[in-house]
């Protein structure tokens, strides 16, 4: 088998269809379905047109493995005509669903349960434990566990593969601790994407200080069709510092991104004053190093290369070091 990342962003610049139409998948894994690439989509309707597109060139055939967590999901699998294996996370969608999970431990490692069903009736349950850490991570897998049963792989050699798997580039990536401050790169940018990442960082190392420094940077972020989503997204932080709108000349005059109204959202529903609007990636290093502390968590988040702030930080902590 091949397994292949898709999603519904444009294929080229002379071809604006979604690239995942041009894999001919045989299986596909729908995690979830919602409102992004602004750029090239008018709302989500036109978003779930593209998904309905895919769903529409799976063969006789091959599988839909559909996440039930998310209602758009539901919606567009509802009447699927071939093989649909379903998963949920949620407790309340668990008589629905084949699969379902449930997470038991958090920290250094995350385990949880996985429980399915045959004949309406719960049939097996199975533990895992892995190195990722967020419930959305537990709930990709959670789809990974039915598509690989269902292509015959065995429950010793789901779990296996699981238990050792590291993760990948640019996703809660741990880039190195100095002088007791953790910093990690993560490519979050939907409202979302950020939301899961913050959570999932603040599970994994509790009790630390969390600082969430967020660049907006895709076609999406740095227009203001996710101003109101924002703030909430960065609820679980204990320091926001938002960098500014990576070339904004590049989106429609008052379309772009308020930074400084989602600094004062974020502030507002916030017990002390914690989020602020930073111009430039020296002035937002300078800020970093002279007031974080030893236990501090520096989590970035950004689809781009944030102006080469991770390894001047790294550089700059090292520096404060000695």
């Amino acid at each position: 088998y091949f397994v292949l990342e898709g999603d519904e962003y444009d294929t080229a610049f002379f071809d604006k269809g979604p690239k995942f139409l041009h894999y001919r998948p045989r299986h596909v894994l729908l995690t979830s379905v919602e409102f992004d690439h602004a750029d090239i989509y008018t709302d989500l309707e036109h978003v779930k047109s593209a998904f309905r597109r895919l769903l529409g060139i799976l063969p006789a055939e091959g599988t839909l493995v559909a996440n039930l967590d998310f209602p758009v999901v539901a919606e567009l699998v509802r009447d699927f005509p071939h093989r649909l294996i379903t998963y949920a996370m949620t407790p309340e969608l668990h008589d629905r669903a084949d699969y379902f999970g449930e997470i038991l431990a958090t920290g250094e490692k995350t385990s949880f349960c996985v429980a399915s069903r045959e004949h309406g009736k719960e049939c097996c349950h199975h533990e895992v434990a892995w190195e990722m850490p967020g419930a959305h991570n537990v709930s990709n897998a959670l789809g990974v566990v039915a598509l690989c049963l269902h292509l015959g792989l065995s429950w010793q050699e789901v779990r296996q593969g699981l238990a050792t798997f590291q993760g990948v580039k640019r996703r809660q990536d741990l880039l190195g601790e100095i002088g007791g401050v953790l910093v990690i790169d993560d490519f979050a940018h939907h409202p979302t994407a950020v939301k899961e990442t913050v959570a999932a960082v603040r599970k994994k190392y509790p009790g630390r200080r969390l600082w969430a420094v967020f660049e907006p940077r895709s076609n999406s972020s740095k227009r203001d069709v996710f101003q109101e989503d924002y703030p909430a997204a960065f609820a679980e932080a204990d320091r926001v510092l938002l960098a500014d709108v990576f070339m904004p000349e590049k989106v429609k005059s008052g379309k772009v991104l308020d930074v400084d109204a989602v600094a004062a959202a974020v502030n507002r529903s916030a017990p002390e004053l914690k989020a602020r609007h930073i111009s430039g990636v020296e002035a937002m290093v300078t800020a970093l190093v002279e007031e974080s502390r030893p236990g501090d968590v520096l989590l970035f988040m950004s689809n781009g290369g944030f102006g080469g702030i991770h390894q001047k930080i790294l550089q700059a902590l090292r520096n404060k070091t000695t």
